[in-house]
């Protein structure tokens, strides 16, 4: 009896449980997200939104056994006291255009990125300078990283129209999101020769396009029509990047851009000790302070918090404090 009761605990369970303790006690609210890495994110999310009224309690959505992702999650009795809060995927860009899109649009208590994953966040352009300083304790700026994402995202923006279209139209199984991110892996890539990568993609992206386009003679109007609900969402052609699949950003185009910056960053740091040494004892020692000091790249980017800046961040603070922090009508 008491298993099945666990097995059917939704919101209102929660609220009832709150309704028990004394008028003054903080309402407890449980948010439930896909996987053990969401965790940390979510709660530096949801913790400002914490008082002497509320608290969250951040945990996968497993009673009885490890269950984990998004359908897990939002399978949920979703309500005041028991809240979702997923990544975005393309959910948020078919706007209902499937059932689960659906769910994570239209129900007040499940809560997204906005861009497609945490890790597409973490990511985050602006940031990516600064966590090569972690890395390495060397500032010198020898990289733009956002001049090559943002020509990276407009190099693939018209193929990544075609994807979100595949998805909505139900045509994922000619035109999958594995397809997509094989056209759109940049390859070999050089920090001083970065425009030859872009090219590149821009010739693959354009091969793919046209492909499309001869297997898909009706879709110009699905795809204007695709093209323009995207960018009614707050995708622009020079932010496409953030809203791919979050793996493939980080594995495949990210990371190892900043593998080969933060190995020169090392080098010239290196370099610098060896050049004003005194002695051979002092250059010893210099060079194990400094490498005892280095960071692990992907370690460095999965702690990154400069996406609080961007656009999508503060669209997820938003609805949450929509949610939850009553408007002075709403208090009249």
């Amino acid at each position: 009896m008491g298993s099945r009761l666990k097995d059917n605990i939704n919101s209102r369970y929660f609220e009832a449980a709150n309704k028990l303790k004394a008028k003054t006690a903080r309402q407890r609210i449980v948010a439930y997200v896909e996987s053990y890495d969401d965790i940390y994110f979510w709660r530096t999310v949801l913790s400002r939104f914490e008082n002497d009224k509320r608290y969250f309690e951040v945990m996968l959505p497993s009673h009885r056994k490890l269950e984990r992702g998004k359908k897990s999650v939002l399978m949920n009795v979703l309500g005041p006291a028991m809240i979702a809060c997923v990544d975005a995927d393309y959910d948020y860009l078919l706007q209902g255009a499937t059932e689960q899109s659906r769910k994570v649009v239209d129900n007040p208590y499940v809560f997204h990125t906005y861009a497609y994953a945490i890790e597409n966040l973490q990511c985050y352009a602006p940031s990516l300078h600064d966590a090569c300083v972690a890395v390495t304790l060397n500032d010198h700026r020898i990289f733009d990283f956002e001049e090559y994402l943002q020509q990276y995202s407009e190099a693939i923006f018209p193929l990544f129209i075609w994807s979100v279209w595949a998805y909505r139209f139900g045509r994922h199984n000619r035109f999958s999101l594995s397809d997509f991110n094989r056209v759109t892996d940049p390859g070999g890539f050089s920090i001083d020769a970065p425009q030859g990568s872009i090219n590149h993609l821009r010739h693959k992206v354009g091969v793919r396009v046209r492909q499309l386009q001869q297997e898909y003679p009706d879709a110009k109007e699905g795809y204007l029509a695709t093209k323009e609900l995207v960018k009614s969402l707050g995708v622009t052609p020079q932010t496409t990047y953030l809203y791919i699949q979050g793996h493939h950003l980080f594995d495949t185009v990210v990371v190892p851009i900043l593998n080969k910056v933060c190995n020169r960053l090392r080098q010239e740091r290196q370099d610098e000790i060896v050049r004003t040494a005194r002695h051979h004892t002092q250059k010893q020692n210099e060079m194990s302070c400094y490498e005892h000091s280095l960071q692990d790249i992907r370690q460095t980017l999965k702690k990154n918090t400069g996406y609080q800046l961007s656009a999508p961040f503060h669209r997820t603070l938003s609805d949450i404090e929509h949610c939850f922090i009553p408007t002075a009508e709403q208090v009249q």
